[in-house]
């Protein structure tokens, strides 16, 4: 438990600098300031560690860092993704919070594998004390001359700068998020070309999420077989969840890849007034909703929570007691998503306004025999028809859901009210 990115947070100030160093911190960093470390033994290491993009996407990072042309003339840019917007999570804040020096030594590493001298860490507009950590944190590191031009006269260059977000959840998809840094409105780019090839300023970029880049420095440190050996097959390490809804102790955990999803539960203090477990979304809004007797046999791990029929994404668990109305919850996510759409696709544009508009009248006692067959017409026509994710992200909780409680969806059309809330 908190072997990685809460290692320290028990401590007064975990946050300093002092306290940093003193349990290990920018230890690597100073070595490969003297050249002890090679980038091509950093990227064996992480590859090795089996750790995976925590942002959601789960893309092996050391693979990800091996594609950035770090031998190309020219600037580079790294980019630290902590634009964390999705309902369910709040892990990334807290790094930012409680341990932000992990989050710059992580990003300096990734310069220095990739050739780059130039990061943004790229934070969500409503996190101000995160913002205000994180600078600080910077301020300490340029001060103890462990960034900027020539680093403790090595020939080696790093830079790194916070950009503040406007809450714009679209910004957490990578390429809008560049956009955004390029001062310009927050919209997604088409693939290909991608960030490593084409990103930031049309300058070859990787952008990782806040807790890979966090998990960096221990990994280097211990050893990427260490980290390894915390987590389970295809699931290297321990990972932050985020626990919330009716739990007795919501809060984020650190815990190792694999631990069955019963022990995270009892970790956050079992159900809220011994109520009884009626349904999980492992991964944040946007991944499938499971019912409890799955979610009750799921592992906590990439391949555990797929075989159960959902994704791990960022890690965001909502737990829903059996007084919980699927109806309510899913026309709530769907605004969500509606409200969001940047609105350059159609079929998010369109398609989100109209599973919310369907679920609205649905919760306002008017809904049709075929409202249901609509729902799933239109997260049909959604699902991979659009630029990013977003979309896929409105569709996929529509289909769960309705897969799951559509009995409630039935019974919500037929009279005109909630079955669970009469």
């Amino acid at each position: 438990m908190n072997e990685v990115c809460f290692k320290n947070l028990e401590q007064k100030n975990c946050y300093s600098l002092e306290v940093y160093e003193r349990s290990g911190g920018y230890k690597i960093w100073r070595k490969i300031l003297k050249g002890e470390i090679t980038a091509e033994e950093i990227i064996d290491e992480l590859k090795i560690s089996g750790l995976r993009g925590r942002g959601g996407a789960g893309f092996p990072t050391g693979l990800k860092w091996s594609f950035m042309p770090r031998n190309a003339q020219g600037q580079k840019y790294v980019v630290c993704n902590s634009d964390e917007g999705e309902p369910g999570t709040c892990k990334d804040r807290d790094i930012l919070r409680y341990n932000p020096h992990s989050v710059i030594e992580g990003m300096a590493i990734g310069g220095f594998v990739m050739g780059a001298t130039v990061g943004y860490n790229y934070i969500r507009g409503e996190f101000m004390e995160p913002f205000k950590r994180f600078e600080g944190a910077l301020k300490e590191a340029y001060k103890a001359d462990l960034l900027g031009k020539n680093i403790q006269k090595s020939d080696i260059s790093f830079d790194l700068y916070t950009h503040l977000g406007a809450g714009a959840y679209i910004c957490g998809e990578e390429t809008a998020l560049l956009e955004s840094i390029e001062g310009k409105k927050g919209q997604p780019r088409f693939k290909p070309p991608f960030p490593a090839n084409v990103g930031l300023f049309g300058k070859p970029t990787t952008i990782n999420n806040t807790e890979s880049f966090a998990s960096v420095p221990d990994i280097l440190a211990n050893g990427g077989q260490w980290f390894a050996d915390i987590g389970v097959e295809n699931s290297g390490g321990c990972k932050l969840f985020s626990v919330t809804g009716h739990v007795a102790k919501p809060s984020n955990f650190e815990v190792p890849m694999g631990m069955p999803f019963k022990e995270l539960l009892e970790l956050a203090g079992g159900m809220r007034d011994g109520a009884k477990l009626k349904a999980v979304i492992p991964g944040g809004s946007s991944t499938p909703v499971l019912t409890a007797e799955i979610a009750m046999k799921m592992t906590m791990d990439y391949d555990g929570i797929e075989k159960a029929g959902s994704m791990l994404g960022a890690g965001s668990v909502i737990i829903m007691d059996d007084s919980t109305c699927m109806v309510e919850v899913l026309t709530r996510l769907a605004h969500f998503y509606y409200d969001e759409s940047c609105g350059q696709c159609t079929p998010c544009r369109e398609g989100t306004g109209w599973l919310y508009r369907v679920l609205k009248r649905i919760m306002d006692g008017n809904g049709k025999a075929d409202d249901i067959d609509l729902l799933l017409g239109v997260s049909d026509k959604i699902m991979g028809n659009t630029i990013c994710a977003l979309g896929d992200a409105a569709a996929m909780p529509v289909e769960s859901f309705l897969r799951n409680f559509r009995e409630e969806f039935e019974y919500y059309i037929e009279h005109g009210k909630s079955m669970v809330k009469g």
